[in-house]
């Protein structure tokens, strides 16, 4: 939601704020894997119980998210295997922050909340990948309320705020629901585009 709605300012906004960054062609794949380090660190972070810390790796390991794909297009070299490292390492961030927040309860005995990350863990994923399947076959998919920027936002406000648990249902709940939107979605889009060419192939 936040990408759908702000993405066409987003690129012109970064370079306000950061213009040292795009003086020249910085390695946006290594930009990439930097920002995922910096987001597993948020996800030990949150393991050790150091919320705030946690809070702050999210903040930056998102900008690093975002100045990544705004460098490739600024200077022409974007290129397939850099879109496919960044959606595929992006996962990787997801599911390492969220860990560390199951680890965190873990040591405390909470074996409730630790399921319910399990669960957002689980809708987070589920809700990359119903995109990623469904755009095998549509040249564009996405819908949902609780895309990536939105569920990190989520954690890192559960985070400064102490209300991680209240953060980790919110994320649970939505995040199943944003599946669910997908995949009645895809069943839609996909029973069109199957009904289309059932039509084209018919002999006239």
């Amino acid at each position: 939601m936040i990408k759908a709605r702000f993405g066409d300012r987003l690129d012109g906004w970064l370079e306000s704020a950061l213009p040292f960054l795009f003086r020249r062609a910085i390695n946006p794949n290594a930009l990439t894997v930097i920002g995922t380090a910096v987001s597993v660190g948020a996800g030990a972070a949150f393991a050790m119980g150091f919320f705030g810390w946690g809070a702050i790796g999210i903040l930056v390991g998102g900008v690093f998210d975002l100045i990544d794909g705004v460098i490739a297009r600024k200077h022409g070299i974007a290129t397939a295997f850099g879109a496919f490292l960044d959606s595929t390492l992006d996962r990787l961030a997801d599911m390492a922050i969220l860990l560390g927040v199951m680890v965190h309860y873990a040591g405390q005995g909470d074996a409730g909340t630790v399921a319910l990350g399990g669960v957002a863990s689980m809708a987070s994923v589920m809700t990359s990948y119903a995109k990623a399947r469904a755009e095998q076959f549509l040249p564009s998919f996405s819908g949902g309320f609780l895309e990536r920027g939105e569920r990190l936002t989520v954690i890192g406000l559960g985070a400064v705020t102490g209300y991680m648990v209240v953060a980790l249902w919110f994320l649970a709940v939505a995040g199943s629901g944003t599946v669910a939107y997908r995949f009645a979605v895809a069943h839609r889009e996909l029973a069109r585009l199957d009904s289309q060419r059932e039509v084209g192939g018919t002999p006239g």
